[in-house]
């Protein structure tokens, strides 16, 4: 790409959004990017002295508008302190800060839709009573509404300095090619281990990636060439030096997927969202959706851009 990679990161000086920062580490991204460090305070922009109001309450006007103010001012102070970090983390990188008042999830929606970032960092919400990873309300929003592709950032399972390892989703979909692209492109330390999973679920699995259109799931002779059209398409992961494996299940794919995290302690998921066009965005898939609610580690959702989907669609239908 001559093109530096755009980066949009949300902060709000949580745990979530300190893992966020954290994980930029592990995410395998470049040495030159672009990135706005942005936090949203949750408040309303009330108008400024002097402007006329029909307001009963002018004390209670004028309070407002003081909370207003210190909470933008506290949002400048986050952003900053968060930009700093990223500066130090990544000294090839230019970074901004930026803070406005809005609904968290929507100012950092709009703020992506202005400035087109190649992907957007935000961390989790947690757990749930039931001990099991949830997403947080800004983090679901950001995921379904955002155009771009979308990491959910958790605190790693491993010791930081342990060699990552990745999971790769695979359907036969452009947007899990897009994921095993996303993966080959970027830049991994040594011993880095990646496991390119696709699992078989109900009778059929389509494919627009290899010579198979379709895959009978409990066809053995189909699923043994299904098998080498992923090591064909796994190549480009070995060529730079991943220490890459597949893996074929029958069964869920939602399932298999968080199954297989929790089971290897993986660092991070990449998945394709797989969505279908709706209103000018890419809507979520039921597997990606899940597995970025559910799964114990970060979750990077790929939203291929349009012009690069579009070309892939051209292709596939000669």
């Amino acid at each position: 790409m001559s093109e530096k990679m755009k980066i949009l990161i949300g902060y709000d000086g949580s745990k979530c959004s300190e893992a966020a920062l954290e994980d930029l580490r592990r995410a395998g991204l470049p040495a030159s990017a672009e990135a706005l460090v942005m936090t949203v305070a949750d408040v309303w922009l009330w108008p400024e002295e002097g402007t006329t109001v029909t307001e009963p309450d002018p004390l209670g006007l004028e309070r407002a508008r003081a909370h207003a103010r210190q909470a933008l001012e506290e949002a400048r102070r986050l952003a900053e302190v968060a930009c700093q970090r990223v500066r130090a983390h990544f000294p090839g990188w230019e970074v901004r800060a930026e803070a406005i008042g809005d609904s968290p999830a929507w100012g950092l929606i709009k703020r992506a839709d202005e400035w087109s970032p190649d992907l957007i960092v935000v961390g989790s919400h947690g757990r749930s009573a039931l001990g099991r990873f949830v997403l947080g309300s800004v983090s679901q929003k950001v995921l379904y509404e955002a155009r771009c592709s979308v990491r959910i950032a958790r605190a790693p399972l491993r010791p930081a300095e342990d060699a990552l390892r990745l999971i790769v989703g695979v359907d036969g979909s452009s947007h899990s090619h897009a994921a095993l692209e996303t993966v080959a492109a970027r830049v991994w330390p040594e011993g880095t281990a990646v496991r390119v999973l696709s699992a078989l679920d109900g009778v059929l699995s389509p494919s627009d990636m290899g010579p198979l259109r379709w895959i009978a799931r409990d066809d053995e002779s189909s699923v043994a060439r299904w098998r080498e059209d992923l090591e064909r398409m796994v190549s480009p992961l070995r060529a730079r030096g991943l220490l890459t494996t597949v893996v074929v299940q029958r069964g869920s794919a939602k399932r298999a997927l968080i199954e297989e995290a929790e089971k290897w302690q993986a660092d991070a998921v990449f998945i394709g969202a797989r969505g279908l066009r709706s209103s000018g965005r890419l809507s979520l898939g039921s597997v990606a959706a899940a597995v970025a609610s559910r799964a114990p580690c970060s979750v990077e959702v790929i939203r291929p851009r349009e012009d690069d989907l579009n070309r892939k669609d051209e292709t596939t239908s000669k």
